[in-house]
């Protein structure tokens, strides 16, 4: 819940019949500080800089870089300064959030085959099966499926024309064959993916199951890198710094991630984007084998690499030493939406979002100095009829509203 404290003073209040239709127009604030005054279903304009958090690298950036003539390890040594080079390799575990049944299915293809993890062997699935019914007749698998079974156990079935249950595996299961591409069947599409595909118990849990992608760490970031930044059309050091940082990003989160969880990495944007082998593209294949192994360290560990689409000209600073707020020049090679934006809320979002009644005051109240307008909003405070006022983060404020980026201002407050 947001924090209540004292209220900062409004705008001065109309005072007579005469002035309410001046009240309604806009009025500029002296100072960031200085609340704006909001009328009934009023709407907020805002302008912004930057899209996404402004830690670390700024993809957009990295390509201005690269078009200036700096190579991948300038670009990493900018954004990310004070941290060393070290070497990364291992598998890594990600959870397909685009799966969202408890099953998996896979289509058959040459070499693949299922594991049990409670086992530890491995069977071949064949391709073809006897027909149930009168007759020796072989006919082809069309699927192959992985579901929970009772105590624990994993089902494995396949396709004809219904599912037929083919073994029952100990414990979870996966499929695999031998590092080729399995197709996944999902609720949204096909998608294939290297390593193996597994049918994983989340911690607590004997009935339900999560799709896990247990894949090598360079196959990994070849399904990342092009989801994350142009690979058809950028600088390859741009592309070569994305996969140093991305490489470096996932080794942070393995090792930093909880013990009992059942997956180290997401695929989307709250980790980084994932989108397997269907997702690769040969310069950022290029890309990934051109910086083979190569992380950025800190204190002998991964750094924590983050990276952001663009910072407005000025890094945020983060939790680590090497995250600091410094003004960036390389960011502003091309805007596209990225570097400013413009955009309007409506005084009931604002109220739905913080489950308030009545807004009668919006103000950014604290900013981290850098930039444009004071920088980034840290605080924004929101004060109601009642007279009571919710501070709330500037995160909060562009998580819950649908903003780019924490560095905006209020440009003007008028009613609909």
């Amino acid at each position: 819940m947001p924090h209540r404290h004292a209220v900062r003073p409004l705008l001065s209040a109309c005072l007579g019949v005469a002035l309410a239709a001046a009240c309604l127009l806009p009025v500029s604030p002296a100072s960031a500080a200085e609340p704006w005054q909001v009328p009934d279903h009023a709407t907020i304009s805002l302008d912004g800089r930057g899209n996404g958090h402004g830690h670390g690298m700024s993809q957009y950036g990295a390509e201005g870089a690269a078009r200036e003539g700096l190579g991948y390890r300038d670009i990493i040594g900018f954004y990310y300064p004070g941290t060393n080079w070290g070497t990364a390799s291992g598998s890594v575990t990600v959870l397909i959030t685009r799966d969202t049944s408890r099953d998996v299915v896979v289509d058959p293809r040459s070499g693949l085959t299922v594991r049990s993890l409670g086992l530890g062997r491995t069977w071949p699935l064949p391709a073809k099966v006897r027909k149930h019914g009168p007759g020796s007749t072989k006919v082809d698998v069309r699927r192959w499926r992985i579901t929970p079974a009772p105590n624990g156990h994993s089902a494995v079935s396949y396709r004809t024309g219904a599912w037929h249950e083919w073994k029952v595996a100990r414990g979870d299961a996966e499929f695999a064959a031998g590092g080729k591409p399995v197709t996944l069947r999902t609720p949204v599409g096909p998608v294939a993916y290297r390593g193996a595909l597994r049918s994983a118990t989340p911690a607590g849990s004997t009935s339900d199951r999560d799709t896990v992608n247990v894949v090598g760490l360079d196959a990994y970031l070849r399904g990342v890198v092009p989801s994350e930044v142009i690979a058809s059309t950028w600088h390859a050091d741009a592309i070569r710094a994305q996969a140093v940082a991305a490489r470096t990003y996932a080794a942070y989160e393995r090792a930093h991630a909880p013990s009992a969880r059942h997956y180290e990495l997401c695929d989307t944007a709250h980790c980084q984007v994932y989108g397997g082998y269907s997702a690769e593209y040969p310069t950022s294949n290029a890309a990934v084998s051109a910086t083979g192994r190569q992380v950025i360290t800190s204190g002998g560990d991964p750094a924590f690499a983050q990276f952001s689409a663009s910072n407005g000209g000025w890094t945020a600073a983060g939790d680590f030493d090497y995250l600091p707020a410094q003004e960036d020049r390389y960011d502003g090679w091309t805007d596209a939406g990225h570097q400013t934006w413009s955009t309007t809320v409506t005084s009931e979002e604002i109220e739905k979002a913080y489950n308030i009644e009545d807004l009668k005051a919006i103000s950014i109240a604290t900013r981290d100095g850098n930039g444009q307008w004071g920088g980034r909003a840290e605080t924004v405070d929101l004060t109601t009829a009642k007279g009571d006022t919710y501070s709330v983060t500037g995160e909060s404020f562009r998580s819950h509203l649908g903003l780019r980026s924490t560095w905006f201002e209020i440009t003007a407050v008028a009613p609909r």
